[in-house]
């Protein structure tokens, strides 16, 4: 593990999970003792034999990690499937500025059976930060911008793979870029999957807030009552958001659980990237630097989000989410899914997760796409038919 310097301030935005989680493998990288040299791999070998193990070998299979234009920028995509013919998956990261890329190792791989899985990271994030120049983006981090990048992604998978329409998945900052989407341009979708549904920022951010205090008090935490109660009233007008605030926030809503049910630290996670196939060494460098930026382009504008009047969609609308997810309120997203109008809805409950159910309950996530959502591609004709089965 590489041993990185940080300063008071970042390593605050570190404890802010879910605003940038990519700066939280810097933190985890510091408390990881390091490797002896004698017989160990190297990193090259490890993700070698990852990446072969994972190899696409099936005939109509795809398998492409590749820079498109989208914009004026350069954007990176992994696109993964067993057969052409599946539906198309995008997936939408959260953070913002937390590509999905590098853990998705971790836990995609049946997806791949049954879609065609698209990972982007989005301007300013991941592998995307580090193809472009920061100064040139920094007029551009808007949510509207983002949005429109979204859409030339979209597009572009439409002509490259000839289909009309795709399956869109936001998690958490992704979804909200995923209801701008899906608000837009329904016809694209077969449905939208919100994954740890962003709702009402500051409401949120509050509710969040008196779980991690809660917690504190019921467990006698001086330490994490003093921290919370430093930056009370909390979270304040949407303006007034900073690094500090909600780092705290984040520090101790993670600590006891609220980011992923049962962990105290992002580690697993953040350690999980060291290892990943689809990214270099200087793109895991880069990775922190392109959370921090994004989080600084975009806080404020994140902060102000309110899709408390959006509720009706043209496009079915699927909604996952934990039961012990603090990072975005579990109990707004299912108040906020009773007033959709669509012409479908679903809301699955995932009981033992916060808010990191693709890899906290993989095989239960699995399921639901495969048994709920998949079927709207079938039902068009848009897949790879099913393997016989005799009995």
């Amino acid at each position: 593990m590489r041993q990185v310097g940080w300063t008071c301030g970042v390593l605050l935005l570190a404890a802010a999970a879910g605003f940038g989680m990519g700066v939280a493998r810097a933190q985890a990288s510091a408390t990881q003792p390091a490797p002896a040299q004698a017989g160990m791999m190297s990193r090259k070998e490890v993700t070698g034999i990852i990446a072969n193990s994972r190899k696409i070998v099936s005939p109509n299979g795809v398998e492409e990690l590749l820079t498109i234009p989208v914009n004026g920028t350069k954007q990176w995509l992994s696109i993964r499937g067993k057969d052409r013919r599946n539906p198309i998956l995008l997936v939408l990261h959260g953070g913002p500025g937390s590509p999905t890329m590098p853990a998705a190792y971790t836990f995609q791989s049946p997806w791949e059976d049954y879609f065609t899985v698209v990972e982007w990271d989005q301007r300013g994030a991941g592998k995307t930060y580090g193809a472009n120049d920061p100064k040139a983006l920094a007029g551009t981090m808007t949510v509207e911008q983002m949005t429109s990048d979204a859409e030339e992604v979209i597009r572009y998978l439409q002509t490259t793979y000839g289909k009309k329409k795709i399956f869109l998945v936001g998690h958490s900052w992704g979804s909200v870029l995923g209801v701008e989407v899906a608000q837009r341009h329904p016809e694209w979708l077969y449905a939208y999957l919100g994954v740890g549904q962003m709702v009402n920022m500051q409401k949120s951010e509050k509710i969040g807030y008196d779980f991690a205090l809660e917690q504190a008090r019921a467990r006698h935490n001086n330490e994490a009552e003093k921290e919370l109660l430093a930056i009370a009233p909390y979270p304040g007008d949407a303006g007034s958001m900073t690094f500090e605030k909600i780092g705290a926030q984040r520090k101790w809503l993670m600590y006891y659980g609220g980011l992923t049910y049962g962990r105290s630290d992002f580690s697993y996670d953040a350690n999980a990237w060291e290892l990943s196939p689809d990214y270099t060494e200087k793109d895991l460098d880069s990775l922190d630097d392109g959370s921090l930026y994004s989080v600084t382009q975009l806080l404020g504008q994140v902060m102000a989000m309110n899709f408390d009047s959006v509720t009706t969609f043209k496009c079915p609308v699927f909604l996952f989410d934990g039961r012990h997810d603090y990072a975005t309120s579990h109990e707004l997203a299912v108040e906020w899914f009773e007033k959709i109008k669509a012409p479908e809805k679903e809301f699955v409950w995932f009981d033992n997760s916060a808010h990191m159910m693709m890899q906290e309950e993989p095989g239960r996530f699995l399921y639901y796409l495969v048994k709920d959502v998949r079927p709207l591609a079938v039902a068009a004709g848009d897949s790879a038919p099913d393997n016989e089965v005799l009995r």
